[in-house]
C-alpha cells in the first residue's frame, strides 16, 4: 500500500518537472527516477487474420482480403521514399483531394507507397492536411503535401507538419527551382524559418537528431506543366535539392493552348521532350528522378515503361465518383431489365455476389 511520504515523493518529482526550463525551451530532459515503480504486464496472444465472405450471412467458403503484411508496412514506415528511389524502386501513389483521413488510411492499407495531399487543388488547408498526415504515418505510408504555390510562407507551415516529402508547383525555370529548395532549408543553405524545437517534424523535439538528418530525408518535389517549364526542364533537374521533377500533364495541355486534351499530338511530344530532359539527368549524380501522373491515353503502366520512377494513378475523389456512379448505373438498368425475365435477375445477382460483401 501507498504511504502519505510516498505521494509526497511522486508529488515533488512532478512539481519539479514542471517548473523545469524544458517546457520553454522546448528541448526534453531526462525524467528523475520516482520512489514508486510500477510494472504492468501484457498476456502474449496471437492475432488471426480477419477473413471475410462474399456474404457474411451465407455458409460458403470465405474468402482472405489481400492486403500488405504487418512486415510489408513497417518497412514502408522505417524507410523513407527518397531512399527506396535510390535502392532502384519504382512507387506507386495516390493524390488525396478529400482530405479526409479515413479514406487516406484505407488508400495507406491498400499498399500505396505514399500518398500526395494535395493542398493546391484539395478542399484542406494546413489543420486537415495534418489530421490526413497522422492517419497515413499511424498505417505506415508516406505523405508528401502538394503546395498551393512556390512560397517560402507554405513550404514553412508544411514542412513543421513532418511529411516525408513537398511538392512545388508551376516551376519554370532554375530559378524557381532554387527558391523552393531554399525555402526548405534552414540557414545558411536555406530561408526556413526555425521553430525545430517544438514543432511535429522533429517529434516536438524529441528527435534531437533532426537538424543532422532532415534534409536527407525530405523528398523536394519539382512541377514542370507549361511549356516554359518543359524548355527549362533540364535546369530544373540539375538544381542541387531538386530530388524529383513531376510532370503536370493537364495544366501543361492547358499552356499550350489545348485545354483538357492532354492527349493531344504537341501535348504528348512536349511531355516526351521534358520527360527526356530528366531522364538524361543521374540521380546518383545530382539529377533528379521522374514522377508522373497517370491519365487515361496514359496509364500507369505505360508510363512506368517509360521511365518513371513514381507514378500516381488515381485521384480520391475520381475512385469514389467513378464507384458511385457506376453503382447506380448497374441499379438503374436493373430496373429497366426487370421485364427481361428472372433468369436475366439470377444472372446479375451472381455477378454482384462475386464483387460485393456487404449485402
Amino acid at each position: 500500500m501507498a504511504t502519505a511520504s510516498t505521494f509526497s515523493t511522486v508529488n515533488k518529482d512532478m512539481t519539479s518537472l514542471l517548473n523545469s526550463s524544458s517546457l520553454i525551451t522546448g528541448k526534453p530532459s531526462p525524467l528523475k527516477s520516482s520512489s514508486v515503480r510500477y510494472s504492468v504486464s501484457f498476456p502474449r496472444k496471437t492475432l488471426t487474420p480477419i477473413r471475410y465472405s462474399s456474404s457474411p450471412a451465407d455458409n460458403s467458403p470465405s474468402v482472405a482480403v489481400s492486403s500488405p503484411s504487418v512486415e510489408g508496412i513497417s518497412n514502408r514506415s522505417k524507410t523513407s521514399l527518397k531512399s527506396r528511389l535510390r535502392g532502384g524502386e519504382t512507387l506507386y501513389g495516390l493524390f488525396l483531394l478529400s482530405f479526409s483521413p479515413t479514406l487516406a488510411e484505407i488508400a495507406a492499407h491498400s499498399g500505396y507507397d505514399y500518398v500526395v495531399v494535395d493542398m493546391e487543388h484539395g478542399y484542406g488547408g494546413i489543420p486537415e492536411a495534418l489530421d490526413c498526415i497522422r492517419a497515413l504515418n499511424a498505417a505506415g505510408t508516406a505523405a508528401v503535401l502538394r503546395l498551393p504555390e512556390n512560397c517560402p510562407t507554405w513550404a514553412k507551415k508544411a514542412l513543421d507538419l513532418g511529411p516525408q516529402g513537398l511538392m512545388f508547383p508551376m516551376i519554370e525555370s532554375r530559378k524557381d527551382a532554387t527558391k523552393a529548395v531554399s525555402y526548405c532549408r534552414f540557414p545558411p543553405e536555406g530561408i526556413r524559418g526555425s521553430a525545430h524545437t517544438v514543432v511535429r517534424a522533429s517529434k516536438y523535439g524529441i528527435d534531437e537528431g533532426y537538424l543532422s538528418n532532415y534534409a536527407d530525408e525530405m523528398l523536394i518535389m519539382c512541377q514542370v506543366e507549361s511549356a516554359e517549364g518543359v524548355k527549362k526542364a533540364d535546369e530544373i533537374a540539375a538544381v542541387d535539392g531538386v530530388d524529383c521533377v513531376q510532370m503536370g500533364p493537364l495544366d501543361l495541355s492547358a499552356s499550350l493552348g489545348y485545354l483538357w486534351d492532354p492527349g493531344h499530338k504537341k501535348v504528348r511530344e512536349m511531355m516526351r521532350k521534358a520527360e527526356k530532359s530528366v531522364l538524361t539527368s543521374d540521380p546518383a549524380k545530382g539529377g533528379a528522378y521522374l514522377s508522373g501522373f497517370a491519365m487515361p491515353h496514359d496509364g500507369p503502366a505505360a508510363i512506368r515503361e517509360r521511365g518513371y520512377h513514381m507514378v500516381a494513378g488515381a485521384v480520391d475523389v475520381g475512385l469514389f465518383r467513378n464507384a458511385a456512379v457506376e453503382d447506380v448505373r448497374r441499379f438503374k438498368m436493373g430496373l429497366v431489365n426487370e421485364s427481361d425475365g428472372e433468369d436475366s435477375l439470377e444472372h446479375e445477382k451472381d455477378v454482384d455476389d462475386e464483387k460485393y460483401w456487404s449485402e
